[in-house]
């Protein structure tokens, strides 16, 4: 990178700080700061679903999965979460909105305390804290890595970079800031995936390969196949039911995007657009990764460096800083959202369960609150960025497609399918049995089954804490009911289709457990 290159970079990270600056006077509560009012397009809400799911593990750890297999990256990967969006559209997206509209809650948890009880919110909640801070530990490492490719910084230095701007304009302008600096992001990675599209096309015509003769060359023998090498078929299922609770809302920082609209009608329609932008315009960003293997050759094992390679020897300055803007702009987006819902999770579900004194927070001690949890997951989830490759986490990869993965079913069942009417009769007991075994089973399977076998595959890793959640679910729901009038009530509230022209600005109450704490009252 040279001046110009740099002055894209700091431009990029000028602009996000003057949108978070900009959006804090659009934030005055809670509400504001964790849902946007509920006043947000769906547009808006539908892009920024879109770009919230993104991170730079997306131009390492899978630039290194397309660099060896070809386009299973996809069709293991953008195709099942374009997939399962799409079934989330009609099953998962207006429910959630209710969630806001006519529980009043402003975290995706919140409701939790009702539909189950206390100890079982208090359970994923907590759970769900944790995984997050290490899923965007590994997002905060994969950037840094990047970075270190094009500039020669640390990774540390990376992380702390990267951490900090976004920790100062997802602080200050909450969801709002999140939605606008990912709808720039959106532009800014269009022009940059695009550019980079363009550049490997030449390429390939300058070499006398051509854009469809390049599948014939050896270097690419196999990469046509859709599913090779570890990601198979049980791989592809997995992971399609993984995606369609994962994006749907189980990882939280999703759900919140449902919830910022109007309606949810409108919910709907904004998980549609996502989907349509997973399917289509990961093709664009892939195919320069797809052709790696005929322009660079990768210097780490698992080919995580190729793209960054590619895109230093192809771009002019100005454009790879464009380009490097874009790898940030997506995981500054991701990042972001999940220190948005974190906050929402902590300040609303689990700081009244320990302190009396929060059960009082007001408008502007909820939202100092809020700010101040916002820095510290931030805080938390860059230290943990800096033992990505300990001998725990493995590699980048390993943490988002194992960890993540694996851990996300058990947390994410009790509360996606406590939103549907089939699944009314299980309770707390089904839903902490549930996620007890589950997380139990991804202990079992990924260190001692894995260390006694020699090595469990990977599709099963992912697959199995999530089949164990689901089954006992609805069996321990099934055999011990309780489906009390409350749940039903809650569970008829978020199944109602009669909100078309509902107003969008319900208002949110203090938080959650701030007149009793106890399960089973009525919100």
């Amino acid at each position: 990178m040279n001046g110009l290159d740099w002055a894209v970079l700091i431009g990029y990270f000028g602009v996000m700080v003057a949108i978070g600056i900009w959006s804090h006077k659009r934030v005055d509560n809670v509400s504001d700061f964790f849902t946007a009012g509920g006043k947000m397009p769906w547009w808006l809400s539908g892009i920024s679903h879109h770009m919230s799911g993104y991170s730079a593990v997306m131009f390492t750890g899978y630039a290194g999965i397309a660099y060896t297999y070809g386009v299973t990256s996809f069709v293991t990967w953008s195709f099942p979460i374009a997939l399962g969006i799409a079934i989330g559209a009609r099953l998962f997206a207006p429910r959630i909105n209710r969630m806001r509209s006519r529980l009043h809650v402003a975290s995706p948890l919140e409701y939790l305390k009702n539909r189950y009880n206390v100890p079982t919110q208090q359970a994923l909640a907590w759970s769900g804290m944790l995984l997050k801070i290490v899923d965007v530990g590994a997002k905060w490492a994969a950037i840094a890595t990047l970075l270190s490719v094009f500039t020669g910084v640390t990774l540390n230095q990376g992380i702390l970079i990267t951490g900090v701007i976004t920790a100062v304009y997802c602080t200050i302008g909450g969801l709002w800031a999140d939605a606008l600096t990912e709808l720039g992001q959106f532009v800014i990675q269009l022009l940059a995936g695009v550019s980079m599209f363009v550049a490997v096309v030449l390429k390939l015509n300058d070499k006398g390969i051509g854009f469809l003769g390049a599948w014939d060359e050896p270097a690419l023998h196999g990469h046509a196949k859709p599913l090779v090498g570890p990601y198979g078929t049980v791989f592809l299922l997995a992971f399609l039911f993984i995606k369609l609770f994962e994006y749907n809302g189980g990882m939280l920082n999703q759900a919140q995007r449902y919830m910022a609209t109007g309606n949810a009608r409108q919910a709907e329609r904004s998980a549609w657009l996502s989907s349509v932008l997973w399917l289509v315009w990961p093709v664009v960003l892939f195919y320069p990764m797809w052709m790696s293997p005929l322009l660079v050759h990768a210097q780490k094992p698992d080919g995580s460096d190729s793209y960054g390679l590619m895109t230093e020897q192809l771009l002019p300055h100005g454009l790879l800083g464009l380009v490097v803007v874009g790898f940030f702009s997506h995981t500054m987006a991701m990042c972001s959202s999940d220190a948005n819902a974190i906050a929402a999770v902590f300040t609303r579900d689990v700081a009244p369960v320990l302190s009396q004194r929060a059960r009082a927070w007001g408008a502007r001690s909820g939202l100092i609150a809020a700010r101040v949890t916002t820095v510290v997951f931030l805080g938390l989830s860059m230290a943990v960025a800096t033992q990505v490759d300990s001998p725990t986490f493995k590699d980048i990869i390993t943490v988002v497609i194992t960890w993540v993965a694996g851990l996300m079913g058990p947390i994410a069942i009790p509360m996606m399918l406590g939103l549907l009417r089939p699944f009314r009769r299980s309770g707390p007991t089904a839903a902490l049995i549930s996620w007890a075994a589950g997380l139990i089973a991804f202990y079992l399977v990924n260190y001692p089954i894995d260390a006694a076998v020699g090595g469990v595959a990977l599709q099963y890793q992912v697959s199995v804490p999530l089949a164990v959640s689901l089954v006992l679910f609805v069996v321990v729901g099934h055999l011990k009911p309780e489906d009390t009038p409350e749940r039903l009530e809650i569970v008829e509230k978020v199944n109602t289709d009669d909100d078309g022209d509902r107003s969008a600005t319900a208002a949110v109450p203090a938080p959650a457990g701030a007149e009793d704490g106890v399960a089973g009252r009525r919100p």
